[in-house]
């Protein structure tokens, strides 16, 4: 079986709070699954300790037995210090889009030709 360590959703509108569970890859984002091991409430401030909340010694049990965490749990697991920090690159957030690249052409254009 293949297990993943990932959130289930809960909270109501506009007020999401997690579950950090071990599930069956199978089953759906807040369907069935095997264990709780912790929570994750993103409307409490970024440096409160309230804001992840882990069974550490359960979450290195499911690693041990081949759980794959999903990539926001990873980042829980690198500040918790179970998994060593990875770099990140995505150079094509920092890009412009589509039309914010052509807005500017089009600014310069108006520029060079007032001038």
């Amino acid at each position: 079986m293949a297990t993943k360590i990932r959130l289930a959703r809960g909270g109501s509108n506009k007020r999401p709070f997690y579950a950090i569970v071990v599930s069956d890859s199978r089953m759906p984002r807040d369907g069935r699954f095997l264990e709780k091991v912790g929570t994750y409430n993103p409307l409490v401030a970024k440096d409160s300790e309230e804001r992840v909340k882990m069974d550490v010694e359960r979450v290195q049990f499911w690693l041990e037995r081949g759980a794959q965490p999903t990539d926001r749990v990873v980042r829980f697991l690198e500040a918790a210090g179970l998994r060593p920090k990875t770099e990140r690159n995505n150079p094509q957030k920092a890009q412009p889009g589509k039309k914010a690249v052509e807005r500017a052409k089009e600014r310069a254009a108006k520029a060079d030709s007032a001038e």
